[in-house]
């Protein structure tokens, strides 16, 4: 069988361009011992790619050039080599960006296509939805009557910090997007008190408006002007979460800190920074909790699907234009 994969050509400067990058015909490869073979039906793009496509020092390896790059996938067992996963099974995995891959069957989770779509494994009840859970819960140390503020906050992992923090009994819950199509989807259907469109004026004014007796916490996604924003509303011993920076990304020198850290002092307030996979601990209360609320409609979620493995790199850079509404899916 032939098998499609994208490889990463040289680093990217700046904005990431097709020239770096190339989608290869290889042999689909056999399993080994313990292994099985998914054929691949969706795969995650996610912002924080963009930063393994760098050679700098971080919290993951970066991507090698001339081999496949990695990212969350689930598919359908097509041939196993392994005890407990059988032909026919689905599984989660991080052997995405190609349309077959043999798996380590210890890093494989048997997914149930009947209880939830297979693409919801890669979001609402995936890595994205966790990152919502435990940024907001732990990180943040959410309270009820807290009020809220996310960034980016159409997107997948801000769409269901809002959600949850309103299902948890937040005072006042507050979205930031950069469409105004995005700015209703959020006050509509996701049942934010207020949001608005950060490319309709300075963030600091709008958040003025928005949140007029300041926040409690703010689940940054964005970075930059919104970071600094809210650190100029932040109430007294209010927490910032890290979750990600995309307006940085792309940089190629150092972006400028927020001007007005020294409020934290006043307002004795606390930045942190997190990372997901310091807390798969949290993954069975997660689903408990989630669950539910996501079969019962209480908690919804929005996808963008791109059709084809082929599409896989223009729907990655779509996710850093933010053209994306909820979680960038690509269909195999």
């Amino acid at each position: 069988m032939i098998n499609r994969e994208w490889h990463l050509l040289s680093r990217p400067v700046g904005r990431p361009k097709p020239e770096d990058f190339a989608l290869v015909e290889t042999e689909a490869p056999t399993p080994g011992e313990g292994q099985v073979l998914v054929r691949n039906a969706y795969l995650s793009v996610d912002p924080y790619m963009r930063g393994r496509m760098s050679a700098a020092k971080s919290y993951a390896e970066p991507y090698r050039l001339g081999v496949a790059m990695l990212g969350g996938a689930v598919g359908e067992v097509i041939a196993s080599n392994a005890d407990g996963i059988a032909v026919g099974d689905h599984v989660l995995h991080h052997l995405g960006w190609r349309e077959y891959a043999a798996v380590d069957a210890a890093r494989a989770v048997k997914v149930d296509p009947e209880a939830a779509p297979l693409s919801a494994y890669l979001g609402v009840l995936g890595m994205t939805g966790l990152t919502a859970y435990t940024g907001l819960l732990r990180t943040a140390s959410f309270k009820e009557g807290d009020a809220v503020f996310v960034s980016g906050a159409a997107g997948a992992v801000g769409s269901q910090v809002g959600q949850l923090a309103r299902l948890k009994g937040a005072s006042r819950v507050i979205g930031s997007a950069g469409t105004d199509e995005k700015v209703r989807l959020l006050v509509e259907e996701y049942g934010f008190d207020a949001a608005f469109n950060y490319r309709n004026g300075p963030v600091a004014e709008q958040l003025r408006t928005a949140a007029p007796d300041g926040i409690d916490v703010y689940f940054d996604n964005v970075g930059g002007e919104h970071l600094e924003a809210a650190i100029g509303a932040l109430n007294l011993r209010g927490r910032i979460a890290i979750c990600g920076m995309i307006s940085v990304y792309n940089n190629t020198e150092p972006a400028p800190g927020p001007r007005n850290l020294a409020r934290l002092i006043q307002t004795r307030g606390r930045i942190e920074g997190f990372l997901v996979g310091d807390h798969y601990d949290l993954q069975p209360q997660f689903v408990r909790e989630v669950g539910p609320w996501v079969a019962a409609g209480r908690l919804k979620y929005r996808e963008t699907v791109v059709q084809g493995i082929e599409n896989n790199l223009e729907a990655f850079l779509g996710v850093l234009r933010g053209d994306n509404t909820g979680k960038m899916i690509v269909k195999l």
